[in-house]
């Protein structure tokens, strides 16, 4: 087996959580688990009876991952064509602004990303009288938190010389290369394809990682899958063997656990900048890409910053922009019930804020990775943001995942905002390098890499 088996025990531990969250009837199966001896064999029976566990009479939601059946519970009202008059070539300059500001919004959170709240970031700020926020982290903040990132000496503000590498910026410039290679026409294999030449394992994390490491050991020749089990256990068995379906999923529920979190958001950015005004093809790609490897609200999730970005290239009204792209995600889901409740808490509130501690107050247990508090506060961050920059800092003060959501919030941001709202001193200490740490990626000019993204539109054009 290829898993120390006490890291099993953790991973389906979590999955048992992630089943009782997602509505499945688990009457007694803690105690099973807790029951099963250390071995593999019977671990793995015991989950390959998790792939098909019932779903409580009492739970109210619908929650598919196929495409066609996410199509039939979205609103059935949602457009589902290109908004009049859309001129690809003349979204060029947004869709850069829209990508520079991911990546200034992504250096802004990344010394913070230590599973801070606001109160902890506003409490750090004052004490070094930066409140409010409106620049780089300063090195001095790092007396007065908890913790910092471990970047914190490459990403606070007197130590930034360059954009530091970093996941959520791997995944956008990943998303453009497979639209370059592929337009809309890409599957899961061109993806598998594209994260083996590109992405070293060490720079992947949760379900991205499992994923990756699946797909470099199913392209070593000669390896069955039954190395994975102990001789004569399940994985020699040929009734079960022979039915790979079940060998994916039973893999994947052991070492994907994070299957709801933001790892396959953060991988929707290029779509929605390949897409101004047409949020459905927008959201139908993050679907393709976020499919690989996530589920159910982590799909969603991917599916609605795609159509936000869609939309904030050519809609005035910055709450109308979340509504439309609520629109693509099943209306009798979790994610659309949660993130329907902030939209309207960020409607009401006169402040971000007021708006943030409503939102926190009601979804602060789904903190760090966890989606639903975090969309709320891009709602929050675009609705009261007077520009790129307000805007970045408003999303990075309120906490949890600071550089992953201060790189989707900087790419909505860009996007409605587009060129000439975002001040040069956010863009001028990187001295246009950027280090990715991707495997067979050379271009370093952020400038170079911002106008390949501006051309997304037209990898999209027949």
């Amino acid at each position: 087996m290829l898993i120390n088996i006490d890291t099993l025990r953790n991973r389906i531990e979590a999955v048992l959580l992630n089943k009782k969250e997602q509505g499945h009837e688990i009457d007694n199966l803690y105690e099973k688990f807790e029951s099963l001896p250390k071995s593999y064999d019977k671990l793995i029976n015991f989950t390959i009876t998790l792939n098909d566990l019932p779903i409580s009479s009492k739970w109210k939601y619908s929650e598919p991952n196929d495409l066609e059946n996410i199509w039939s519970e979205a609103d059935r009202k949602r457009p589902v064509g290109v908004e009049s008059n859309i001129d690809i070539y003349k979204y060029a300059k947004k869709i850069e602004s829209a990508f520079l500001g991911s990546i200034c919004g992504c250096i802004l959170g990344k010394p913070l990303e230590a599973m801070l709240t606001g109160q902890e970031i506003k409490s750090a700020l004052k004490e070094i009288n930066e409140w409010p926020l409106n620049n780089y982290i300063s090195k001095n903040i790092s007396n007065y938190l908890p913790r910092t990132h471990v970047s914190f000496s490459e990403t606070a503000r007197e130590f930034i010389n360059y954009v530091a590498p970093d996941d959520d910026i791997n995944y956008t410039i990943l998303g453009m290369i497979n639209l370059e290679n592929h337009g809309a026409q890409f599957d899961h294999s061109d993806i598998k394809k594209l994260w083996l030449k590109h992405l070293p394992i060490g720079i992947t994390f949760g379900p991205e990682r499992t994923n990756l490491l699946i797909s470099g050991l199913q392209s070593i020749d000669g390896i069955p899958k039954t190395q994975f089990l102990e001789k004569g256990g399940v994985g020699a068995n040929p009734k079960i063997y022979n039915k790979t379906d079940v060998f994916s999923q039973t893999i994947n529920n052991i070492l994907n656990p994070g299957d709801e979190l933001c790892g396959a958001s953060i991988r929707a950015d290029a779509y929605g900048y390949a897409c101004p005004g047409n949020p459905s093809l927008a959201a139908e790609l993050a679907w393709k890409d976020a499919s690989f490897t996530h589920k159910r609200t982590g799909i969603y999730g991917t599916m609605f910053i795609a159509a936000a970005i869609s939309c904030a290239q050519v809609l005035k009204d910055k709450i109308q922009i979340f509504k439309t792209a609520l629109q693509f995600v099943p209306q009798n889901s979790r994610f659309f019930e949660r993130v329907s409740g902030c939209l309207n808490i960020v409607k009401e509130a006169s402040n971000w804020e007021e708006a943030y501690n409503k939102i926190n107050s009601n979804l602060g247990e789904f903190g760090h990775c966890r989606i639903y508090q975090e969309m709320g506060m891009l709602i929050n961050t675009l609705k009261f943001s007077t520009n790129v920059g307000d805007g970045l800092c408003i999303q990075v003060s309120q906490g949890a995942d600071t550089d992953s959501f201060g790189a989707t919030a900087g790419s909505i941001l860009g996007a409605y905002y587009g060129p000439g709202y975002l001040e040069k001193k956010w863009l001028e200490p990187f001295n246009d390098d950027l280090r990715t740490g991707m495997a067979h990626f050379f271009e370093r000019s952020l400038t170079k890499i911002a106008e390949r993204m501006g051309r997304l539109p037209q990898t999209l054009v027949k």
